[in-house]
């Protein structure tokens, strides 16, 4: 080794989205991490196009969520899916979402903890790249290296060795920390230095992006619209709602590269634009694969580094957000030292359901792509085909995907007995059901009962009497950190449906109850995962 050694709690490979909010995370909870980076700015390649309402409540615990909106689509523009045979047609269907103005509206008048505290927004992964990497660079607890690159580790049971290369020195490092978390992409390193396979669902296949700008009124001939999808697998992305576009087609295997692609786009689309400038161009494997283990000792995968989805249905970026959000708080009670290993272990079976599920909705739109082009080239009447897609729209309408995921067979969530509530596909289900999301809603003054979660558990305490007070003292004596949420609130009180409910971190319930427990110390080694088999 001809270089330094360096020493830290959490080694984070990959500084993308997931990455820097997994670093901004531990930093919430005041442990401090080194990230290797080998690029030494943000991709200019835009990847990812939107988050949805989940990832902006997750976001927004880090004081993230405003500076996202200021750089991101104007709130005002709707996000409509347009189905098209060619611009040289009037679309066969419009699937219309509101804006996020609209959105913000519409939950203003519930407040029965049906409605998010965010709504959706579109962003380009670039953008919110460097937004995050901004605030990784300013943070005091984050050692952000950019132009590093990771290339071997050796782990043991409690701690783990990477060798780092620096692009600007040469000089190979070595990094020892208790943990490592793998960000580095579908095509992660680390994973394989952990030999760790991938299950496939389906077989890879090959696309190639252009990233480019046009000013051509010809690519809104027929309205905004945030994705247009086109026949022969093109998809249209309008980038920034003005000039910027990626357009992407699948590459045939006995085609690798496309030495022109801006034509082949045009002739798919039906329409001779034209182009000011091409920006990138990138070649792309598109499939649907989970690890098939998200955890080799100190070593952990996130993001896409444990999960691939086509960029349909906006599941990447956002499962690996929830990911980062979800082991980032585990591995801060680690560094504390109040998280026994149980609550690492639970990390897996956490998200990987989560993300298996997410693989068969993004492979559900993609069977809507593919029968869409396959009557398109049957020749099956336009308005045929418009009332199939009308059937699919559920696609789009779907606050219960992203909101309703329950972690209900979690090893560090106190489960009840009897049947769950009903899991609704278009809404949100207020419930304190273990494991799920705890119900939002806005307080008498109107602050977000969400924005008085402390950064730690809290227990929230509907009781009228403070009985939780003790609880959260013996939480404290354990080193457990715990806020004590005294409510008398009426919306929270039809919505809670106990007097007392510990919220986790991520905002995820881990106990209830209308008492206190006789078995207060148990319900705190299980759900920090100091429980012993």
């Amino acid at each position: 080794m001809d270089g330094q050694t360096f020493t830290t709690p959490v080694l984070i490979v990959g500084a993308g989205p997931v990455g820097t909010v997994l670093a901004l995370e531990l930093a919430h909870h005041d442990v401090a991490s080194m990230v290797v980076e080998r690029s030494v700015g943000p991709t200019l390649h835009p990847k990812m196009d939107f988050l949805n309402g989940r990832s902006m409540e997750l976001l927004r615990r880090l004081g993230l969520a405003d500076a996202i909106r200021e750089r991101g689509i104007d709130p005002g523009h709707s996000t409509d899916f347009l189905w098209t045979q060619g611009l040289h047609s009037p679309p066969v269907l419009v699937w219309h979402q509101p804006s996020v103005n609209q959105m913000r509206q519409l939950y203003a008048t519930v407040n029965d903890g049906t409605a998010p505290v965010e709504p959706y927004q579109r962003v380009k992964g670039s953008l919110l790249e460097e937004l995050v990497r901004d605030a990784a660079r300013e943070h005091p607890l984050i050692d952000l290296r950019e132009g590093w690159t990771f290339t071997d580790l050796r782990w043991r049971h409690d701690d783990v060795t990477a060798t780092v290369l620096d692009a600007a020195t040469g000089a190979r490092h070595a990094v020892e920390a208790q943990f490592l978390a793998a960000c580095d992409g579908s095509r992660s390193t680390v994973r394989r230095c952990l030999d760790i396979p991938m299950d496939q669902a389906a077989p890879p296949t090959q696309h190639c992006s252009v990233y480019f700008s046009s000013r051509d009124p010809v690519l809104r001939r027929y309205g905004h619209a945030f994705v247009t999808y086109a026949r022969d697998g093109l998809t249209l992305v309008s980038r920034d709602d003005a000039n910027a576009w990626t357009a992407s087609v699948p590459v045939p295997p006995d085609e690798p590269l496309l030495t022109d692609p801006i034509s082949l786009i045009q002739a798919r689309l039906g329409a001779d634009f034209a182009v000011d400038e091409v920006r990138s161009v990138a070649h792309w494997e598109g499939s649907l694969a989970v690890a098939a283990a998200y955890r080799r000792g100190p070593a952990f995968l996130v993001g896409d580094a444990a999960h691939q989805f086509y960029p349909a249905g906006g599941h990447g970026a956002n499962t690996g957000i929830a990911d980062a959000v979800d082991l980032g708080w585990k591995l801060a009670a680690a560094v504390g030292g109040w998280g026994g290993p149980g609550l690492l272990d639970s990390y897996e079976p956490e998200r990987r359901p989560v993300a298996l599920f997410n693989r068969e909705l993004c492979a559900s739109l993609l069977a809507v792509r593919h029968r869409f082009g396959r009557m398109v080239d049957a020749g099956v009447p336009t308005e045929l085909i418009a009332g199939v897609l009308e059937q699919d729209v559920h696609h789009i309408d779907n606050l219960g995907v992203h909101f309703g995921y329950r972690y209900s067979d979690s090893p560090v969530i106190c489960a009840e007995s009897g049947p769950p509530p009903t899991w609704d596909w278009r809404r949100i289900t207020p419930t304190t059901w273990p494991g799920a999301r705890a119900p939002a809603v806005r307080l008498a003054d109107n602050a977000q009962l969400f924005d008085q979660l402390g950064s730690g558990f809290t227990l929230v305490d509907l009781s009228g009497e403070g009985i939780g007070e003790p609880m959260v003292k013996e939480a404290k004596r354990r080193g457990v950190p715990t806020t004590h949420l005294a409510l008398d609130d009426s919306a929270a009180r039809a919505c809670w449906e106990r007097d007392l409910v510990l919220v986790r971190p991520d905002q995820h319930v881990a106990w209830r109850g209308d008492d206190v427990p006789g078995d207060w110390e148990a319900v705190l080694d299980h759900v920090t995962g100091r429980e012993t088999p």
